[in-house]
């Protein structure tokens, strides 16, 4: 049987042996680990919870400027469905060389709904749309008009201007498993911080 003092210095021997050219190894590795573990988390979020978003092109002027930061609320969807004047992100339904991978428009028809465009006024079920989000009429043809089919969303860049959205009058109502998002926060810059 070892005495106290031989267990001391087994212990402290051992403790040296790894003080000296192992300590930093176990450092880097904690790190490692920590990193590892903030990655995998801010990975599932991004997947399932949020994720941030870049405004391209100009096809919701006024309300979103090309290269505002956007944070899209990916959960939401999967408790409520889109609401009118909801903005969403979603998949770009159309085919073509200018095809982009997402696309950010407005939900302007839930299903059921009867969406047209008439004398350059944009109507919904037969009345005219309060639209406080843009600045001009529509400049486009005027659109004959569709009833939105369920499970799908008629959407709209807010930018009216001719030939300035491709949405819905081109490609037509949009599946909601199409739907990447809602869009509920511009955050940067920070000048134009707000909710939407």
């Amino acid at each position: 049987m070892r005495s106290r003092k031989q267990r001391y210095r087994s212990v402290t021997h051992h403790g040296s042996k790894l003080q000296p050219g192992n300590r930093w190894i176990l450092e880097l590795r904690d790190w490692v680990i920590t990193a590892a573990i903030v990655f995998g988390f801010m990975s599932l979020l991004n997947l399932f919870i949020f994720n941030i978003s870049t405004v391209v092109g100009q096809s919701m002027q006024p309300t979103l400027v090309e290269g505002e930061k956007l944070i899209i609320n990916k959960i939401t969807l999967s408790f409520a469905n889109p609401s009118r004047g909801d903005v969403i992100v979603l998949h770009d339904p159309s085919t073509g060389p200018d095809r982009k991978e997402y696309l950010v428009k407005r939900v302007i028809g839930i299903p059921g709904d009867f969406i047209e465009v008439q004398g350059h006024k944009l109507y919904v079920n037969g009345e005219m749309a309060d639209e406080p989000y843009i600045d001009t009429e529509i400049q486009d043809p005027d659109f004959s008009g569709l009833t939105v089919e369920k499970g799908n969303y008629f959407v709209m860049g807010d930018n009216r201007h001719a030939g300035a959205s491709k949405d819905s009058r081109y490609f037509g109502t949009v599946p909601q498993k199409s739907i990447v998002g809602k869009a509920v926060y511009i955050w940067w810059p920070l000048s134009k911080l707000n909710s939407l």
